[in-house]
């Protein structure tokens, strides 16, 4: 499996902007409030803007364990350092979506899930398989004492969402944190496999993956379409770009993109006046929270989006922003490739 490489830090979106919008998916920091200044700066150092974005595969590819399968104690290296763990993990508590999806792919239960602010529920993709998870709060404001309650032996989580939070974490339960969720989720699923002792299954998971999205490229055909990957926030909309979740499946298809979103960066912003800027064959729009809290009815009214090709001729589809954009792990990414295929290949 060859790590994915990213280019020097992208442009375009301010850390400060990055950190006023929480919980959205691979979006940014998710609140920075109530951070120590140390934990701060390391949260803002890898939020979209920051000056370690660009290389956050890279770096995430060089953590993990020297351990061998089976070999307990082992020491994991990761983001806020090194961690130890005495023995395989039983009681794991997961921060966020992406480490959620990681575990369960794997065939661990949680314990304990953080989910995004206002939504306590299980993603119900992975709600057939993760048994019963006991909230521990949000993924902006952990609720440690519940945390401390379930006597986990591990916690998976990333520096991006709770690097102020790391040293209290770590004195609970042994913690290992990816760098931060995303374009990394390759990377961070290894690096979770291998706190769990499940490294040949993780990479097992993400061959059969690749494997799927080449041939899904190839039953496309030569003449690929391009697609535009267009999210509505409540303070923004977006055109997501390359160094993205949804961005590392379309490059993995081989599926092209819009020059507007063919950049080293999380995505695009554009005005409900300029949407005539997610032009492309394709278009694929996901909603983060309740429709009328954005902007999409008021893009959607505008002449500009009712002449574009796609939407004339039925190629502008809402997808499951919970798989697209908040999924972050191995089992969302397959699921968008079977909705590409239903629409891609005829």
């Amino acid at each position: 499996m060859s790590p994915r490489r990213r280019g020097a830090a992208a442009v375009g979106l301010a850390v400060a902007a990055a950190l006023t919008l929480s919980s959205c998916g691979d979006d940014g920091a998710g609140g920075a409030g109530g951070a120590d200044a140390a934990g701060g700066d390391k949260k803002a150092a890898v939020a979209t803007g920051g000056k370690d974005f660009g290389d956050a595969a890279k770096k995430t590819a060089e953590y993990g364990t020297d351990a061998k399968a089976g070999e307990f104690p082992r020491t994991l290296t990761h983001a806020m350092g090194t961690t130890q763990l005495k023995a395989a993990p039983k009681r794991v508590v997961v921060l966020d979506v992406g480490e959620f999806d990681n575990v369960v792919s794997l065939g661990v239960k949680p314990v304990g899930y953080a989910p995004s602010e206002g939504d306590a529920a299980i993603p119900s993709y992975l709600e057939k398989d993760a048994g019963a998870p006991k909230n521990v709060g949000t993924i902006n404001n952990l609720n440690l004492e519940a945390i401390a309650g379930l006597k986990p032996d591990l916690i998976l989580g990333s520096q991006l969402r709770a690097a102020d939070k790391y040293d209290e974490l770590s004195k609970i339960a042994p913690t290992v944190f990816s760098i931060r969720p995303g374009f990394t989720w390759k990377e961070n699923y290894l690096l979770n496999a291998a706190a769990l002792d499940k490294s040949a299954e993780a990479k097992a998971e993400l061959d059969a993956y690749e494997a799927k999205a080449v041939k899904l490229g190839e039953d496309i055909g030569p003449d690929k379409p391009t697609v535009s990957m267009v999210r509505y926030l409540p303070d923004r909309i977006r055109l997501y770009a390359k160094a993205s979740f949804i961005g590392t499946i379309l490059e993995d298809v081989g599926l092209p993109r819009p020059k507007n979103q063919q950049i080293d960066d999380l995505a695009a912003e554009i005005s409900p006046e300029n949407i005539d800027q997610a032009d492309a064959d394709w278009i694929f729009t996901g909603v983060y929270g309740d429709p009328k809290a954005t902007k999409r009815d008021t893009a959607r009214s505008n002449p500009l989006w009712k002449n574009l090709e796609a939407v004339k001729a039925g190629r502008a589809k809402d997808v499951s922003d919970e798989t697209w954009y908040l999924g972050l792990g191995v089992t969302s990414a397959d699921l968008v490739l079977d909705d590409l295929r239903a629409d891609l290949v005829k």
